[in-house]
């Protein structure tokens, strides 16, 4: 997983409450046994006009030149800013995937639903949680400011718009600790392959039935 340390980038307004995981990533693209390739259908049914399937090119479809994702200002955006219960609905890895693969690694919001809270973090996605008005004042801003970008600082917690004004926000330390290092739930478990390839030893050793248990 790549670290997150300090980024400044572009900010996407998505101006919606309560905004699902089947919106994110919608169902029929979920029957991929791959973890990539989630990024073109991000958004898929408010970003295209006509309706998507797996296999289908996306350079094949109708854009919606309306949705926010679409408009040229934002291009290379990496900070999604949206409204409160972001992430709602069913508990789908596959839309931190979506964001992620599309390029973002922040999404701000008053608020989340936990399993997708969760799953961004293992994911190298970093949900932040700013007060209902300090969202209202930065989709202002956006929408104000052609380009408009941000600093987000992880390690001292803080969000940084251009004018030098910060709001802090909070983040588990455990949760912190694993994005600013890059760890996911695999790379944490890596980190002991010392210890666990002696207990490992020190089993056979003392069981060596298990051995040709374990080859089978």
């Amino acid at each position: 997983m790549e670290k997150f340390n300090v980024l400044k980038g572009i900010v996407v307004p998505l101006d919606r409450s309560n905004v699902d995981t089947d919106a994110i990533i919608p169902k029929q693209y979920l029957k991929s046994i791959f973890r990539t390739g989630y990024g073109p259908n991000l958004f898929d049914e408010w970003r295209y006009l006509d309706k998507g399937e797996p296999g289908k090119d996306p350079k094949d479809r109708k854009i919606n030149p309306d949705f926010v994702l679409n408009q040229p200002r934002y291009k290379g955006a990496q900070i999604l800013l949206a409204r409160k219960n972001f992430g709602c609905g069913s508990s789908r890895e596959h839309a931190a995937w979506a964001l992620t693969q599309y390029g973002f690694r922040v999404v701000i919001a008053p608020s989340f639903a936990d399993i997708f809270y969760n799953n961004a973090f293992k994911n190298g996605l970093l949900p932040i949680t700013l007060p209902e008005f300090v969202v209202d004042h930065l989709f202002q801003e956006v929408q104000a400011n052609n380009g408009y970008s941000l600093i987000v600082d992880l390690d001292k917690q803080l969000v940084i718009e251009p004018n030098g004004t910060e709001h802090s926000f909070d983040v588990p330390p455990f949760r912190r600790y694993c994005l600013l290092n890059g760890l996911d739930d695999i790379g944490i478990t890596l980190q002991h392959k010392d210890e666990i390839r002696a207990f490992e030893q020190k089993r056979l050793a003392e069981k060596p039935w298990l051995e040709k248990t374990l080859s089978q």
